[in-house]
C-alpha cells in the first residue's frame, strides 16, 4: 500500500527564519543509517507550502524529521510532552458548517507524533509563521514584550499561540482590544482579545517567568488581518488522511483506508499497536527506545470520528481528540467539561483520545473515573462482530481488560438523562498538567432531598480504575445531609486498595477520598444546590 498523498495546499515555501535556527542539532538517538530507510515514492507532507517527501524509518517522529530537513526551530526538551519546545501547527478539520472554521490550525507536540502520521497532510514551523523581515504578529508581540530569553522554547510557544490567535471562536470581551489598546479588568486566564491563557499550558520556560508572554498573548489584535493566509486557509476543508505504508528493518508503520482493513489486521494475529494521538506510545519510542513490528494509525478512520446525541445517550467516537470532544459537547456533559480543562495540557488534548485513555488500561488516567461515574459503556468491533461492555467491568487488572486481541474501542456510550449534580476532583501536586495522585468523579441525583442515584468512580487509588460500589449504596436512598456524608465518607475511604509510591502516601490517598466526598457536599451546599 503506497501513500497517495499530494500538495493541497499549492502555495510557494515560506522561506523565512526565526531567532535560534544556528544552534546545533542535538544529539541524535537513533540511527540514520541509509540502509535502515525506505523511501516511498509520492508520500509527501506540505511543509510551510511546500512539499516534502517523507523517509523513513517508521517510528521517525515529525521532530527528528523535521529538523532533518533543517527546520530546527522546534526543539526536543522532555522528550513527553510535557514542555512543548517541539509544538508545531497542523491542519485538523474543524466545523465543516461554519465558511471560516473547516480548517483549525492545531498545535501538537512532534517529539510524539509519527512522521509517517503526517503523510499528506498541512504543518507550519516556527519558520513558517515569518522572519526577521516580515514578522507574524505572534512573533511580533513576543519580541515587543520581552517574551524571550534564551530561546530554546520560543519557537514552540509562538506556534501554540499561533494556533489561539487563529481559533475562530476566539471573542474578545472588549470588541477594540488589540495590541495598542490597554488591557482592561479581566479573568485571570483570558485576556481581553479573548486569548485563552490555557493554549500555552504545554509550553514551559525558565527564563522568563511567563509574565511578559502572558502579556504578549493579551496583546495580539482580535483578529487576524483580512490578508492573513493562514487565517484564509480556515474557509477550505482540512487535507485527509491518505493511506499510508512505511517499511523497513526497524518495523511498519500502516495508515488503513478504512476500519475493515484495521479490524481484518487484528484478526489475522498481527497484534498491531494501535495508535491514534501517540500521546502515551510516542513517550515510549522516544525514552524507552521502544520498536514495535506494526504500529497502525487509527486516528483519523471517519467510522472512530462519529458523535452522536440520541434522546437516551450521547456516542462518542474513540478517536476524536479530547479538544474536538470539548468543543463538539460544549458543556452539555458537565462532569466531561470539569474533566478536559485538567486533562495534561491543550497541546495534548489536541491529540489524545477517549479510546488510547481507555485502551492502555491505566489506573491513574482521568477520564476513566468520570466516564464510570457517568455509567459508561464501551463498543468494541471485531471483524466479526460488536459488542457493548459497561466500562466497570472492563479493567480486568493492572493495564489488563476484557478486549480481546481482535478488537479495538469504537465508541463509548453514556446514557441519558445525566446526573444533575456532578463533580471531578483531582488531587496533584499541581493544579494543571499534572498525573493524579488521587481522582474522584461523582454523577449524584436528589431528589426531594433524598439521594436517589449515586455513581462515583475512581483512579489512583488501585489496580484499576473503580466504582466506588460500597460507598453508592451507603449513599443511595439516604438524605443528602452532613450526616449521610459523613458516614459515606468513612466508607469511601475503605474503597480500594491505595499504595504508596512517589506521588503520594497510601494513608494521603485514604485521606483524600473521605475529603472529597465532604467537599462536594460542602460545595453544593454553599452554592445553595440541593440543600
Amino acid at each position: 500500500m503506497k501513500c497517495t498523498g499530494s500538495c493541497s495546499h499549492g502555495k510557494p515555501a515560506v522561506q523565512l527564519s526565526l531567532a535560534n535556527h544556528a544552534c546545533k542539532n542535538r544529539v541524535r538517538r537513533f540511527s540514520r543509517d541509509p540502509a535502515v530507510t525506505e523511501t516511498l515514492t509520492g508520500c509527501h507532507v506540505t511543509v510551510n507550502g511546500r512539499s516534502r517527501p517523507f523517509t523513513g524509518p517508521a517510528h521517525t517522529s515529525a521532530l527528528d524529521w523535521l529538523r532533518d530537513q533543517g527546520l530546527t526551530g522546534a526543539k526536543e526538551g522532555c522528550a513527553e510532552g510535557e514542555c512543548g519546545a517541539c509544538s508545531i501547527l497542523v491542519a485538523r478539520p474543524g466545523d465543516p458548517d461554519s465558511p471560516d472554521d473547516r480548517t483549525r490550525w492545531t498545535a501538537i507536540n512532534a517529539c510524539l507524533t509519527p512522521a509517517a502520521g503526517l503523510a499528506n497532510q498541512e504543518v507550519i514551523t516556527s519558520e513558517g509563521l515569518g522572519g526577521p523581515d516580515d514578522l507574524h504578529p505572534v512573533q511580533t508581540a513576543m519580541a515587543l514584550r520581552g517574551g524571550s530569553q534564551c530561546g530554546y522554547c520560543t519557537p514552540g510557544f509562538i506556534c501554540s499561540m499561533a494556533a489561539e490567535f487563529y481559533r475562530p471562536d476566539r471573542a474578545p470581551s472588549n470588541p477594540q482590544a488589540d495590541g495598542d489598546t490597554a488591557c482592561p479588568a479581566h479573568d485571570e486566564e483570558h485576556g481581553p482579545n479573548g486569548f485563552d491563557l490555557h493554549s500555552l499550558s504545554g509550553n514551559l520556560c525558565r527564563c522568563t517567568g511567563y509574565r511578559p508572554i502572558r502579556d504578549a498573548a493579551y496583546g495580539l489584535p482580535a483578529a487576524p488581518a483580512p490578508d492573513d493566509p493562514l487565517a484564509a486557509r480556515r474557509a477550505a476543508p482540512a487535507p485527509a488522511a491518505a493511506p499510508t505504508e512505511v517499511a523497513g528493518p526497524q518495523g511498519r508503520f500502516v495508515r488503513p483506508a478504512g476500519l475493515d482493513e484495521v479490524l481484518d489486521l487484528l484478526a489475522d494475529g498481527e497484534s498491531p499497536v494501535l495508535v491514534a494521538g501517540s500521546t502515551d506510545f510516542g513517550v515510549d519510542v522516544n525514552l524507552k527506545g521502544r520498536r514495535e513490528p506494526l504500529v497502525v494509525a487509527i486516528d483519523r478512520l471517519p467510522e472512530l470520528r462519529e458523535l452522536r446525541w440520541e434522546d437516551d445517550e450521547v456516542e462518542i467516537g474513540a478517536a476524536l481528540t479530547l479538544s474536538e470532544i470539548e468543543r463538539r459537547l460544549d458543556g452539555r456533559v458537565p462532569l466531561l467539561a470539569q474533566v478536559f480543562p485538567q486533562f495534561a495540557s491543550r497541546l495534548i488534548r489536541n491529540a489524545a483520545t477517549l479510546g488510547g485513555n481507555l485502551g492502555t488500561g491505566s489506573p491513574i488516567g482521568d477520564t476513566p473515573p468520570a466516564l464510570l461515574a457517568l455509567d459508561a459503556h464501551l463498543v468494541l468491533a471485531s471483524r466479526d462482530s460488536e459488542r457493548t461492555v459497561p466500562l466497570a467491568e472492563y479493567f480486568t487488572g493492572y493495564r489488563a481488560t476484557v478486549r480481546r486481541p481482535d478488537e479495538l474501542i469504537k465508541a463509548i456510550r453514556i446514557p441519558l438523562p445525566l446526573s444533575p449534580l456532578t463533580a471531578f476532583h483531582k488531587i496533584a501536586k499541581r493544579r494543571f498538567d499534572d498525573i493524579s495522585s488521587v481522582a474522584v468523579a461523582f454523577a449524584v441525583t436528589v431528589d426531594a432531598g433524598t439521594i436517589t442515584r449515586a455513581s462515583i468512580g475512581l483512579g489512583g487509588v488501585a489496580a484499576t480504575p473503580l466504582r466506588a460500589t460500597a460507598t453508592e449504596q451507603a449513599l443511595v436512598g439516604r438524605p443528602w445531609s452532613v450526616e449521610t456524608v459523613r458516614a459515606a465518607a468513612d466508607v469511601l475511604r475503605a474503597e480500594g486498595t491505595p499504595m504508596d509510591d512517589h506521588r503520594a502516601s497510601g494513608a494521603y490517598r485514604v485521606a483524600m477520598l473521605g475529603r472529597s466526598l465532604e467537599k462536594l457536599f460542602a460545595e453544593t451546599t454553599a452554592r445553595g444546590e440541593l440543600s
